[in-house]
């Protein structure tokens, strides 16, 4: 009888550890991003500046449920950092130091072998941008976005490809941020999904349109990562 009470308390906590999967998920992963960056002033009749090669750690986290009506969440983070190749007595022409933060309320359209997600959001932009020594753009927007994911997955391997982009725009400001990428799931079980994944990512920013500061950045390039579900 012992025995049987033990086994009955151990297949309940396995029922209860189950449905506690089905119920909330996390998924979370961080990139390592190698990418070039090109700034130009379309109003300067300055040389454009030549910036160097640099990388970044970013990362994002979801939160999901099966809770009907509630959209799911998710953060995304990066921290971009950019040199002209141009110095003077050890000072760089251009400098551009900038933290960049989705925040995702979005719903799961597809679940399956294809997914689907879409939502809505803030995009928060801030830091400043040095430009031809003394200019310094200060910048501090939030900006309402459009978000679309979609995926699909090779059963039995492994495999998987996705994805992703988002868009946002307000007055004389825009941001589109978009990538695609392969993973591989190397952890796969009911509690815990681990992939290592590749992709390639391209981030467009465009500030004070139609100004004497209007200043265009893009950044992009490749990217290795590593994405955990559970």
């Amino acid at each position: 009888m012992r025995s049987f009470k033990i086994l009955c308390l151990a297949l309940g906590l396995g029922a209860f550890s189950s449905t506690q999967a089905d119920v909330i998920a996390v998924k979370g992963n961080i990139d390592y991003w190698h990418y070039s960056t090109d700034l130009t002033q379309p109003a300067s009749s300055l040389p454009q500046a030549q910036m160097e090669n640099d990388q970044a750690l970013t990362f994002s986290v979801a939160l999901e449920h099966p809770v009907p009506l509630l959209p799911n969440a998710k953060i995304k983070h990066s921290h971009l950092q950019a040199d002209s190749d141009q110095s003077l007595a050890g000072v760089k022409s251009h400098q551009v130091d900038l933290t960049y933060t989705d925040f995702i309320l979005y719903y799961e359209v597809l679940d399956n072998i294809v997914d689907a997600d879409v939502g809505i959001g803030a995009k928060r932009l801030s830091g400043d941008i040095l430009q031809n020594y003394t200019n310094t753009l200060d910048v501090s927007s939030t900006l309402p976005m459009l978000y679309a994911q979609a995926g699909v997955n090779l059963p039995f391997t492994g495999l998987s490809a996705r994805a992703e982009a988002s868009f946002a725009a307000l007055d004389d400001e825009q941001i589109s941020d978009a990538q695609v990428e392969l993973k591989y799931n190397f952890i796969d079980t009911l509690l815990l999904d681990v992939g290592a994944r590749v992709g390639y990512r391209i981030l467009d920013i465009q500030l004070e349109e139609g100004s004497n500061a209007e200043t265009k950045l893009k950044f992009k390039g490749p990217y290795l990562g590593i994405e955990a579900h559970f």
